[in-house]
């Protein structure tokens, strides 16, 4: 360790505990029942649904495999095409490509990481079968544009969700917009249980199968509700049930949700007015909102002007105490998937992965902390006009 650099005393993220966690953990416990799919399961599944309106939740243990069971429902194969952004989390494109479909890369917004959906239809092909949205720090795409494309041309619709909890599009939650929405409570989520996530279901079609699925490809949920009388394996599937005790950590957050919400949009929002003297001489870029969106403040980022000056600033933020950190590698350029890829220059996914930043965004943050976080950055820039 350089003794020179001092530790982070500002991380990137801290866990918020609400103070109830170990208290329904423990009632889960005692009941006698910690498997899958218990009384806190139901909970959180039935507050997601009252809450949004949405058709069908299930938990899952991450949004990889809320993905993985949305690429299954979908039918995908060798000889299908799936849409995915390249400026996303690996697992968006895994969860197809271990269904054994190719990855057709498609290029962000010229203004904000999001899929740019006016470029999607020259990628659309016979062989197109899903397109993946991305909703980027909780930030909307253009669902009424992507429902359009999946209708002209046949196409299901998949929310990657991951960061969009409490996030709309014109008024309508994110996650039930599509034919299926994948949702993450990763710890570096708005709510959270360590690891977690949910799939929502909002095509009819897909509801009885994707329990079956969830239940390692049998019937077993329908045998519990008095449904059948014995249950047996009837599909594929695999174990996408978390504990109880996740599903228990889980329940004491979204019980909270309001309160953290109005929590990380007050930090949001100091961030933005903090932030905005240094875009107007276009020394930096921050992060758009556009009209159909609402912005539920998963994240603070900005973009640098290039590669060289967004490593130059992790630097100087580290260097006063405060961890900062770029995001994702396009996908389109990977170690695995590059051969595959058809070649085509995806500049403005690459623009972000060179300039984005991603600053500490938590709801134990402190308005003077994110003072002093944006005093920071401005210092740095006063040296370089």
């Amino acid at each position: 360790m350089n003794p020179s650099v001092p530790p982070a005393t500002i991380p990137f993220n801290r866990p918020f505990l609400t103070g109830q966690e170990t208290d329904y953990i423990r009632q889960a416990v005692e009941s006698g029942k910690i498997s899958g799919n218990g009384l806190f399961t139901q909970r959180c599944q039935q507050f997601l649904e009252r809450r949004y309106g949405f058709r069908k939740v299930l938990l899952t243990t991450s949004c990889t495999d809320a993905l993985e069971m949305a690429a299954i429902l979908a039918d995908v194969g060798p000889g299908d095409e799936v849409i995915v952004p390249s400026f996303t989390f690996v697992s968006t494109a895994l969860a197809f490509v271990r269904q054994g479909a190719r990855i057709v890369f498609a290029d962000s917004r010229a203004d904000h990481p999001n899929l740019d959906l006016d470029r999607v239809a020259d990628l659309i092909t016979p062989r197109t079968k899903v397109l993946v949205v991305v909703h980027y720090a909780g930030v909307a795409c253009d669902m009424d544009a992507a429902m359009e494309l999946a209708r002209r041309h046949n196409l299901l619709v998949v929310e990657d969700a991951a960061q969009a909890i409490d996030a709309t599009y014109r008024g309508r939650p994110l996650g039930g917009i599509g034919h299926l929405g994948t949702f993450s409570f990763h710890e570096t989520k708005n709510i959270i249980a360590g690891e977690g996530g949910a799939l929502v279901v909002t095509d009819e079609r897909f509801a009885r199968r994707a329990e079956i699925i969830w239940e390692k490809g049998t019937n077993r949920a329908e045998f519990f509700r008095g449904e059948i009388n014995k249950y047996g394996w009837v599909d594929v599937g695999s174990s996408f049930l978390p504990s109880e005790i996740i599903a228990a950590f889980l329940y004491a957050q979204l019980e909270h949700l309001d309160a953290i919400q109005d929590k990380r949009k007050q930090l949001w929002q100091t961030y933005f007015a903090e932030l905005s003297p240094l875009e107007t001489p276009g020394l930096l870029t921050l992060p758009t909102i556009p009209n159909w969106a609402s912005n539920n403040a998963h994240m603070f980022y900005l973009a640098c002007r290039s590669l060289p000056e967004r490593t130059a600033l992790i630097a100087h933020l580290k260097s006063h105490g405060i961890q900062a950190v770029f995001h994702y590698l396009p996908l389109h350029e990977s170690p695995f998937y590059a051969a595959r890829h058809d070649g085509r220059a995806l500049p403005n996914a690459q623009r972000f992965a060179d300039g984005l930043v991603r600053l500490p965004m938590f709801y134990d943050l402190a308005t003077d902390q994110v003072a002093g976080i944006c005093a920071a950055i401005r210092d740095f820039y006063a040296t370089r006009g």
